[in-house]
């Protein structure tokens, strides 16, 4: 009885020294682990209700709880803590730049770079694949080769591509309504134009698009037509003309076929350098007559490009020459009196004086195509007023004086 009563008083001031401290040491024990808290509750439950040996069978469950597990618990939150972060705050991406500072990254890219940009995502697809940014591609690269006619043919294919483009989805459509009306008869016919049109412009690559042409070209799928400085690798017969093909581009050598208008065979020529190239200077048909509007303008020093052709049944090429002077005057400059005249002389100097392709004479009130099947036919006539064309010509001039 002594016993019991001296258990008691002890547990009593037990209790209010436990009880005074507890404000104290609020702080300390609220950084103990949440699974200090849990053991604490399940020790004294198995002390009162089943006895100190449950204190040891009870721990097994515990083992999960112990320090190892608790570092597992907080981890977790942290990491659950970073996903809450990154949900709220995401990575900073290409598309958030301004607008002119996007801009000048793309601009910066090559055309390869470009086309694998546009598979990253529908925003940076739609801005890589405008025209705005293929047309800085592509007349940095195929500006002084493609012009008026080569923009002209493009258009044809790519309006033929796309009406061919959507008579297939037309077709497609037509066979799953066949198939689908035996099932459901009341179905009507819907207009497959808008939807080929929409998927045009927001899946594939539109096919009027500058991209699509740049593409074409550098592939070689497109044939366009242009100029050729000394055809036929600089054949004698040719030398210091420019004469009308079709051209194909290869990427792997960098270089071009020509396929030149048929008279007889089809003549070819691979490996043609770009500084053999240009686009033509005036919108003519090769077997038509260029209507001259410089002739009155014409005087002694002047150069000039005049077509000329072997027969009536050739295509012309256009020839480099200058405008010399009569032979009636004596080249004095201060009593020249040619430009007044109603003939004009011409010369092309790299023939000797003894060729009798190396002058001829033109009218300038009435000038038509004029020669014979000798000496062949000249036609129209184009002065020359930039330095860049005159000094194209000089460059190509030839060693030696042509027989």
């Amino acid at each position: 009885m002594l016993l019991l009563l001296i258990s008691c008083f002890s547990f009593i001031l037990l209790s209010k020294s436990l009880s005074s401290k507890h404000q104290h040491h609020h702080r300390e024990r609220r950084l103990f682990p949440p699974w200090d808290e849990a053991f604490t509750t399940t020790f004294m439950t198995s002390w009162f209700q089943k006895g100190t040996l449950q204190i040891f069978t009870s721990t097994a469950p515990l083992k999960k709880l112990k320090p190892k597990a608790k570092n597992l618990v907080w981890s977790s939150s942290t990491e659950n803590q970073k996903e809450d972060h990154n949900k709220t705050t995401p990575f900073p991406s290409l598309l958030d730049l301004p607008e002119l500072v996007l801009d000048c990254i793309l601009d910066r890219l090559q055309p390869a770079e470009l086309c694998a940009m546009s598979g990253v995502c529908s925003s940076l697809r739609e801005r890589c694949v405008s025209d705005h940014v293929w047309a800085k591609r592509m007349k940095g690269k195929w500006g002084k080769v493609i012009g008026d006619a080569a923009y002209g043919e493009w258009q044809y294919i790519a309006l033929k591509n796309r009406s061919n483009l959507l008579n297939n989805q037309r077709n497609q459509s037509n066979l799953s309504f066949e198939s689908v009306a035996k099932i459901w008869p009341f179905l009507s016919w819907f207009n497959i134009k808008p939807r080929a049109e929409k998927e045009l412009k927001n899946g594939g690559l539109a096919v009027d698009s500058i991209m699509a042409w740049y593409l074409a070209l550098e592939t070689g799928r497109f044939s366009f037509p242009a100029q050729v400085y000394n055809r036929e690798n600089g054949h004698a017969g040719f030398l210091l003309s420019c004469y009308d093909a079709k051209l194909s581009y290869d990427s792997k050598t960098d270089t071009f076929q020509a396929r030149y208008l048929p008279h007889g065979r089809l003549t070819k020529e691979e490996n043609i350098s770009w500084d053999r190239l240009r686009a033509p200077p005036v919108d003519t048909c090769s077997y038509d007559l260029h209507i001259s509007d410089s002739l009155f303008d014409l005087k002694p020093g002047d150069h000039i490009e005049i077509q000329w052709r072997r027969n009536r049944e050739f295509p012309y090429g256009w020839w480099y020459g200058v405008v010399g002077h009569m032979e009636s005057c004596n080249g004095n400059e201060n009593h020249c009196r040619c430009q007044d005249t109603d003939t004009v002389m011409l010369e092309f100097k790299q023939y000797p004086s003894s060729s009798r392709w190396r002058k001829t004479m033109i009218n300038r009130e009435n000038h038509r195509e004029v020669g014979n099947e000798g000496d062949g036919f000249y036609g129209g006539i184009r002065k020359l007023y930039n330095q860049q064309e005159i000094s194209m010509w000089q460059s190509l001039w030839p060693n030696q004086v042509l027989e």
